[in-house]
């Protein structure tokens, strides 16, 4: 189905509510928002066009159409809260966007951010049709309804169409002071007129950076480069004039009265920026520049109790296989170190990791150490990643034992148990696969009904070497996951092993581990060749 025969069937709707409107017609500015612009923008947002995306934006549409054209309260609750539902769903949506990518393309968590924050307009709307007892007025109610539908969720997700075009190093300032606006205005609105001031001030830094953006993005279409040019550029117009209403908020200067605010400002996004925006981006919509991942992941999730009792489900008792090590051969890694000036010793202990002794001193960053104590509750039961508050040094002990690959799904797989004293530490599934000629160690944790993906890229360091998931390229496939049943997610945690010969039949390692780029773990290990 075509945008255009979409787009007219929605201002079909909207028509319908402003012909049969009882109430005040300023209303109608989040009216067209809630039946027109939200559902095709979150049409286009998912690159859906088939009648199954315009048939599930019908209840929410039916939903405002009917609050519009009637004035019977009995069930007013019932319909805001049908399209409250609908908000909330995009709200998931958008996090379920975030989590099944990367962190560093800005420009869709704008996107995602813009589906979060429309359920807090579906809120606010919900609180105005139901009367619910804000500490606002009615009329200020309405106002942070229609403001997180036009300015926290259409302008973000637009400039996020924008960076799909074109992000220039300060692309991501811009965006942040975007998405930070509409928090300091609200706390503007409840605490100080001054913050509200400061708001208004990040909102036009913000704006005014994206206006410059989209008259140097390449776009192909001249149509549309003029229409998303005039949408963005009109709201360099209105928030001037939101900056005089807040600064006259602040001396007390009345001249700007919200009735002005409501026509001039309000038609301006409604019309301009909105109408103009959507049929912009609708004419040639610009792909995500994320990339599918297809690496094979491992089909085995844990229960609630993990340890070495996961191991008859998933052993291939009938293999042959004997492993000793965690890789068979570290020539498949060969494309990214010299396998003649990289320590033998520790390619060594990787193709015959049960000849070595293994012992580690466990370090938790002081402040995580409470979330460490507080997870140690959870780890002792599962057995599964399962490391001491203590940084006393201690031996793990353990063995590798072959995976049933049917079971598993990748190839070769076989898990290393780890143990101090009786208690499982670590139960790690080990694989390896390729992706464009690049080599990766493949490691799953099964977790209670889900399994931690671990995507480690090799490198070598002069003789040491070193493993990690961090990305240094965008079509990498390192990186730490989450697999469910049915997603796979990208967690905020990075990860880095070093491992480096230390002489005398010995190697040392540092486990080093960051949560948003904070580091919050380091493991320091000591291996030792049991024949010495």
């Amino acid at each position: 189905m075509k945008w255009s025969r979409l787009f007219f069937i929605y201002l079909l709707f909207f028509g319908a509510a402003v012909f049969y409107k009882t109430e005040s017609s300023y209303l109608l500015l989040l009216t067209a928002a809630q039946i027109v612009y939200v559902p095709i923008t979150i049409q286009m947002i998912g690159n859906k066009n088939g009648w199954s995306a315009f048939l599930a934006a019908i209840p929410p549409i039916a939903s405002v159409i009917i609050l519009a054209i009637t004035s019977d309260s009995s069930w007013e609750y019932v319909f805001a809260a049908i399209y409250l539902l609908f908000t909330i769903a995009a709200a998931i949506y958008g996090i379920k966007r975030i989590l099944s990518r990367e962190f560093f393309h800005i420009e869709e968590f704008m996107i995602d951010i813009g589906l979060i924050y429309l359920s807090i307009g579906g809120l606010w709307f919900f609180a105005h049709i139901g009367k619910i007892e804000t500490g606002f007025s009615p009329m200020i109610t309405w106002l942070t309804a229609i403001h997180f539908h036009y300015s926290a969720f259409l302008l973000p997700v637009f400039c996020g169409f924008l960076g799909r075009v074109y992000k220039p190093k300060d692309y991501w300032k811009a965006s942040l002071l975007i998405l930070l606006s509409p928090i300091v205005l609200a706390a503007g609105i409840t605490f100080s007129a001054w913050i509200e001031v400061a708001s208004v001030i990040l909102y036009m830094i913000g704006i005014y950076s994206i206006i410059h953006f989209a008259f140097k993005a390449p776009f192909t279409h001249p149509v549309q480069k003029w229409l998303i040019r005039i949408s963005f550029s009109s709201l360099g117009i209105t928030i001037i004039f939101s900056f005089l209403y807040a600064i006259g908020q602040v001396w007390s200067d009345y001249s700007l009265s919200i009735d002005f605010m409501l026509w001039f400002h309000g038609l301006f996004n409604c019309v301009i920026f909105a109408l103009f925006g959507v049929i912009g981006w609708s004419i040639n919509l610009p792909e995500e520049n994320t990339k599918e991942r297809t690496f094979p992941v491992s089909a085995i999730r844990g229960k609630l109790l993990i340890g070495d009792s996961i191991l008859p489900d998933i052993m291939d008792e009938k293999s042959k296989d004997k492993y000793k090590g965690l890789v068979d051969d570290m020539r498949i890694y060969e494309e990214h170190s010299n396998q003649e000036t990289i320590a033998p010793a520790i390619l060594d202990f990787y193709e015959n990791t049960l000849e070595y002794r293994l012992s580690a001193k466990v370090e938790w960053k002081s402040w995580f150490q409470p979330f460490a104590a507080v997870y140690r509750l959870f780890s002792r039961i599962t057995q599964q990643i399962n490391l001491p508050l203590s940084k006393k040094q201690v031996e793990m002990t353990g063995g590798i034992y072959a995976v049933n690959d049917e079971i598993d799904g990748r190839c070769r797989p076989r898990a290393w148990v780890r143990k101090i004293g009786d208690e499982t530490v670590f139960v790690a599934l080990y694989s390896c696969h390729k992706t464009n000629g690049q080599a990766y160690m493949n490691i799953a944790l099964p977790l209670p009904w889900s399994s931690m993906i671990g995507i480690l890229k090799l490198n070598q360091v002069g003789e040491e070497l070193e493993l990690t998931s961090q990305k240094t390229e965008d079509n990498s496939d390192a990186g730490i996951y989450l697999k469910t049943k049915m997603h796979l997610f990208v967690l905020p945690i990075e990860e880095t092993f070093r491992v480096k010969d230390a002489g005398n039949g010995k190697l040392t390692a540092q486990h080093d581990m960051w949560i948003f780029s904070i580091p919050f773990l380091t493991i320091h290990y000591e291996i030792e060749h049991k024949s010495r």
